[in-house]
């Protein structure tokens, strides 16, 4: 089990990176969360698990020892393997999937492509009381919270900027990438949902990739 891997970041794609490790370079497949932790060229740290099938291995890289930890967990579900739930982390932090399983919320789970209903209620029916033992916190909204008016506008320039970083770490153009990124970061908060940098940067790419 390779369970993670230090080097030289050699290339960033859109899901995936390559690190060089004492000359072989390990291509790592990783949601948004881990790969604005990146930069070409430096040395950086991912935390991975190794997906061995018969007729290939694959390698999953993770921004913390939470996100790893949940990968792990929905693959207990059945019909959940690690290419759908490295989709449903690339949508959703740790803190939200927890949340939306302990109160049962199918609305979030279905944000994720290749989600369906009978998923997500089996997401829900399976693996409601395994997160209490993870020890990942809930996300909750703030929106309404003291000073959360106050915060808003600063809290979203901040996102939208490293958002704009992390994409130009990618080879996106700045202009059209912060035009989409502000228009991810509007809907967001429109809908009440936590502003996260791993979901605007998974919905940016989306969105882009259909222009």
């Amino acid at each position: 089990m390779i369970s993670s891997l230090r080097g030289t970041v050699l290339d960033i794609g859109l899901d995936y990176a390559v690190i060089e490790c004492a000359g072989v370079g390990y291509l790592v497949n990783a949601a948004p969360s881990a790969l604005n932790t990146l930069v070409r060229g430096e040395e950086s740290t991912l935390l991975t698990s190794l997906a061995v099938k018969e007729d290939s291995m694959t390698l999953y890289g993770f921004a913390s020892s939470e996100h790893r930890d949940m990968f792990h967990i929905l693959q207990g579900v059945s019909g959940m393997g690690p290419k759908l739930a490295m989709g449903v982390l690339s949508t959703l932090e740790p803190g939200d999937i927890a949340r939306a399983l302990r109160t049962e919320d199918q609305k979030t789970l279905l944000q994720v492509s290749g989600v369906g209903k009978r998923m997500a209620q089996r997401l829900i029916v399976e693996l409601k009381d395994k997160v209490d033992g993870l020890g990942i916190a809930d996300v909750e909204g703030s929106a309404g919270d003291a000073g959360g008016a106050a915060g808003g506008a600063g809290e979203h320039q901040d996102v939208a900027d490293r958002a704009v970083e992390a994409l130009e770490g990618l080879g996106l153009p700045e202009k059209e990438t912060r035009s989409v990124v502000n228009e991810v970061i509007t809907r967001t908060e429109s809908e009440g949902k936590t502003l996260e940098l791993s979901q605007v940067l998974s919905a940016t790419l989306s969105q882009l990739g259909t222009r």
